[in-house]
């Protein structure tokens, strides 16, 4: 049951993500949900890889390199999707991942004020 409302949570915050910044477009809350899953699938397992092998980096960075990782991520999620997720490039991906990050943290505090 837990799973089944954090993917309908995902699937606003990727909705309204895609509402709010300019050049990022989603087909639909059916597919804003299905969007969720493959960013998060993509980040996990190829950004996931990628943390590892640059943790160096990203360490000296303060956690720039896996902000940049995230954008890609996003990027490919896009090419992924094809025509029903669009982003218009690296810029409206980084604004995309920032505005996320945003509505996540604020459905993060809502509902755990609630418990």
């Amino acid at each position: 049951m837990k799973f089944i409302i954090s993917l309908l949570i995902t699937g606003v915050v990727v909705a309204l993500a895609a509402y709010i910044v300019p050049g990022a477009q989603v087909a639909g809350f059916g597919w804003a949900i299905v969007t969720g899953l493959v960013i998060g699938l993509v980040n996990a397992i190829v950004g996931g890889i990628l943390r590892l092998f640059t943790f160096p980096l990203n360490w000296l960075t303060f956690g720039l390199v896996s902000f940049i990782i995230t954008i890609l991520m996003i990027l490919l999620s896009d090419k992924l999707m094809g025509s029903k997720f669009d982003v218009d490039g690296f810029w409206t991906a980084a604004l995309f991942a920032i505005v996320v990050a945003l509505i996540d943290m604020l459905f993060a505090r809502l509902f755990a004020s609630r418990r």
